[in-house]
């Protein structure tokens, strides 16, 4: 009786140890694709629509950040490099030569994707996954 508890006891360690986790949510830090943007028209019917673009945002340890774009203005176009800082406390990056002192784009991370708030009247947003 005692084997068969220690039988079972074994299959289930056997059976959860071989379990993938489906998935994990990722860390800022990492290069990251743009797959969707959202622009909305001003009456808040705006959805996410799929992008085909290059455009890569990486975020460094150091609190710094760069993207094979403009930061400065929501694209779907590379060539133009950029570069600032974020805040993990404050979920935001601060592009450098922006031209406006103040301009702020806030972040946040959902589910797999990151997700980019830009500084617009009407929601304009972008989202992103980790590139593999």
């Amino acid at each position: 009786m005692k084997s068969n508890y220690i039988l079972l006891f074994s299959a289930l360690v056997l059976v959860f140890a071989s379990c993938k986790k489906e998935s994990e949510d990722p860390v800022l830090i990492n290069t990251w694709k743009l797959i969707e943007v959202l622009a909305d028209p001003g009456d808040g019917s705006g959805t996410f629509q799929p992008v085909t673009s290059d455009k890569t945002i990486s975020f460094f340890a150091d609190g710094t950040v760069t993207s094979n774009s403009i930061l400065c203005q929501m694209s779907t176009e590379t060539g133009t490099g950029s570069a600032g800082t974020f805040s993990e406390a404050e979920m935001s990056i601060t592009p450098t030569n922006c031209g406006v002192s103040a301009f702020v784009i806030t972040y946040e991370l959902i589910g797999a994707n990151l997700i980019l708030n830009y500084p617009c009247f009407e929601p304009c947003r972008e989202k992103y996954v980790v590139v593999e």
